[in-house]
């Protein structure tokens, strides 16, 4: 392949030796400038992929160059910069996944690189943008809003990747990737690629829309689920369905693992409960400060965290080498999220195991998941041994109610006052208060004393 010198340094840094399968099918193509299409799964090497090919592009471009990239220079009438390379991702975590690929396959090209996402600081992102950058990864939400401000400018961008695309959709940022592309220059004038976990009508209408005769290739689409993931499934009732969780923590001998709930309070709960019986874990959910995400998520790759729970935003973009297991303590409700979710494991050809746990709340979404992947999960019975009887149940917080019992007497409360109306006296939320509202104020004499 066609790989200058200064992108095989990186590569060799990643420790990358063999083309996975994405990237034996989609190289030569794109690095001949061709625009690519590819349905691949999660896990494959798709972000090694368009990085090795951008990059080897952009090297090739410059020596043909004379002025370089050009965008650490001034440009000419005072226009703001325009990164070489625009690569947009749904999700934070996916940006800052393949920011830190980048930073390791284009360690030797000189290029700078900036990652674009809520959460951190607003202020200097926008001053590194305005500075000029060769290489923008970034969430749609966070690119307008730069954007509109004129901090950048997308005019002479020459290189293009949507990463998970059907995400886009699902995620309701359709109509900010469309704003976002209708500001870019020609699709004859750049290369695009495109990756997502299925070519659906929907991402293929948006190739034909924003890309130049891109080749659409698709890597088993037949096959759903990665072969090396062990899928096993209990039918459990709410009330044991935490025993079986604890029960399989302590059978199955789990090293890092993932739990998989749909809701935010769920995820708090079952961090609380994990704690009080020696599991050490952690939530990570969609309105946690960034900070304090980046955090948990080191602690999980670095070994320190054991146990991270998780709804479904961080089924993607969590790119973490050593996952045993992923448990499906929620079913999800939409049939790509389970796929998605138990990729999570047997990542880089390693082995895992999903365990799917299926209660009367959530089974409804079983028989659309089994359709998706095209097999029947196995179930598995529930033996007495598997569950955990009698376990330790945090402690709760004083509740607002209990609160207010052992108020001091005479003591003002903030939500309102327990002193009743006297006599005749209208309670401030009671109707006859709105009847009075508008019409002029009377004097009221006072009452003679009884």
């Amino acid at each position: 392949m066609n790989i200058p010198e200064k992108v095989l340094k990186g590569i060799e840094a990643a420790g990358f030796t063999e083309c996975t399968p994405v990237q034996n099918a989609t190289l030569p193509s794109a690095l001949k400038g061709d625009d690519v299409a590819a349905q691949a799964q999660t896990g494959t090497g798709k972000t090694a992929s368009f990085l090795i090919a951008v990059f080897s592009r952009m090297l090739l471009k410059s020596k043909h160059d004379s002025t370089g990239s050009g965008l650490n220079t001034k440009p000419r009438h005072r226009q703001p910069p325009s990164p070489q390379a625009l690569i947009i991702a749904p999700t934070r975590e996916l940006v800052a996944q393949i920011h830190a690929e980048a930073l390791i396959l284009g360690k030797f090209t000189g290029f700078t690189m900036l990652p674009i996402y809520g959460g951190i600081d607003y202020l200097k992102q926008r001053d590194d943008l305005a500075r000029g950058v060769d290489v923008v990864v970034g969430t749609p939400g966070r690119l307008i809003d730069y954007l509109k401000q004129k901090v950048y400018s997308l005019k002479r961008t020459e290189f293009l990747v949507i990463d998970e695309a059907d995400r886009m959709f699902d995620m309701g940022f359709i109509s900010d990737l469309r704003f976002i592309l209708r500001r870019m220059q020609p699709f004859q004038k750049r290369q695009s690629m495109l990756f997502s976990a299925t070519l659906s009508h929907r991402v293929m209408e948006l190739c034909y829309e924003h890309m130049n005769l891109s080749d659409k290739i698709s890597l088993t689409p037949e096959k759903m689920t990665v072969e090396n993931v062990t899928q096993e499934l209990y039918h459990v009732g709410k009330a044991e369905k935490m025993g079986l969780l604890l029960g399989i923590l302590k059978d199955e001998k789990v090293g890092r693992s993932l739990i998989f709930v749909n809701t935010k309070a769920m995820a708090e709960q079952m961090v609380n409960l994990l704690n009080a019986n020696n599991h050490k874990a952690a939530a990570i959910t969609g309105d946690i400060a960034q900070k304090t995400r980046q955090k948990i998520l080191s602690n999980f790759k670095s070994g320190a965290l054991p146990i991270l729970v998780a709804t479904d935003v961080a089924s993607r973009g969590l790119h973490i080498d050593g996952v045993t297991h992923v448990i499906n303590y929620d079913l999800p409700q939409d049939s790509e999220e389970y796929v998605h979710r138990i990729g999570r494991t047997a990542r880089a050809g390693a082995e895992g195991k999903a365990i799917s746990l299926a209660c009367e709340q959530y089974v409804y979404s079983l028989e659309s998941i089994e359709d998706y992947i095209s097999q029947k999960i196995p179930t598995k019975a529930i033996e007495d041994h598997l569950v955990v009887k009698h376990y330790k149940k945090p402690s709760r917080r004083r509740s607002r109610k209990s609160a207010s019992k052992n108020a001091k007497p005479g003591s003002k409360q903030r939500h309102g006052s327990s002193r009743k109306p006297e006599a005749g006296q209208k309670h401030s939320n009671s109707p006859g208060r709105h009847k009075q509202l508008g019409k002029p104020r009377q004097s009221r004499k006072p009452s003679p004393r009884k």
